[in-house]
């Protein structure tokens, strides 16, 4: 079910993230290739499928959740842009190709990066793919601004940096994927929920549950891919946080205990959509990708 799925999000959100590389000034040529090749060398296309779902989940059109589905396909790929420079992970490959420092150069990339961050917020800001009312997109731009920001994601980048080479317990290992992988998955589904125009504080509790959970879960069968599959297969170097000596879960409480783990919270997440039918369906599939995936 969740490839006859995705296949229909990808294309739907690919065909509107297209539309914005288009330079407009001869002299802004190269930066827009790189913003383009910073976002449609491929991808799973994740979070930008959680909005679409969110949406549907509460009665919504993937229509409505357009402007949603872009921004935060817009921040994500922001932040493997600059994640992947020489300063930061340091990464020669990203979705099997060369980032986008080694594909230009690396002052190009941090100006594409910086470029799709500002882009996400115009594109949320805008009313011709997100809610009329403008109070809902002041709304939905503030949520992705938390998560995207130092009290979400790039605050995990920060905490991030600064555990190489350090064991982390459990809380703080949690603690730091729930900013730096977490933040950015559960504004997904918040901003999916927003844009149906039909959320109130009880969905949106249950759907926070949700998000909570896979976001975490996401991270854990992250670490574990790095562990078990390879290079070819992830589209980036294997094992590369071993070779940093990152703190990961599998590291943390062996790899059984993590793939345990990762069920344990794809289970939550199923539990936390009790309250909602059959429209939720596409969300259950994704918790159950997410844990699943080779990739």
């Amino acid at each position: 079910m969740i490839q006859g799925y995705q296949q229909v999000c990808q294309k739907r959100v690919d065909g509107c993230l297209e539309a914005l590389f288009s330079a407009p000034l001869p002299q802004l040529e190269r930066l827009y290739q790189a913003m383009r090749y910073s976002v449609m060398n491929g991808g799973k296309r994740v979070r930008p499928l959680l909005a679409y779902a969110a949406c549907e989940a509460l009665g919504g059109d993937k229509a409505q959740a357009d402007g949603a589905a872009c921004a935060v396909e817009l921040i994500h790929a922001y932040s493997l842009v600059h994640d992947d420079l020489p300063a930061m992970d340091d990464d020669d490959l990203r979705r099997g190709q060369p980032t986008t420092h080694k594909a230009y150069d690396e002052a190009c990339a941090i100006l594409a990066g910086d470029g799709l961050q500002s882009l996400a917020f115009e594109v949320l800001a805008s009313p011709s793919h997100n809610p009329a009312d403008a109070a809902l997109r002041l709304e939905m731009f503030s949520v992705l601004a938390r998560a995207a920001g130092p009290a979400g994601m790039v605050g995990g980048q920060a905490i991030d940096l600064g555990s190489v080479g350090h064991k982390l317990d459990r809380a703080a290992l949690e603690l730091m994927h729930r900013h730096k992988t977490g933040a950015l998955i559960e504004a997904s589904v918040r901003l999916g929920a927003l844009a149906s125009g039909r959320a109130d504080a009880t969905s949106l509790a249950a759907l926070e549950q949700y998000a909570q959970a896979i976001g975490l879960a996401f991270q854990v069968h992250d670490d574990i891919l790095d562990v078990e599959s390879d290079t070819a297969t992830l589209g980036k170097t294997q094992g590369a946080d071993i070779a940093r000596d990152k703190p990961t879960y599998p590291a943390l409480l062996g790899l059984d205990a993590a793939k345990a783990y990762a069920l344990e919270l794809r289970d939550l997440a199923l539990h936390a959509l009790s309250p909602f039918d059959a429209s939720a369906e596409p969300l259950r599939a994704l918790a159950r990708y997410i844990v699943a995936r080779r990739n």
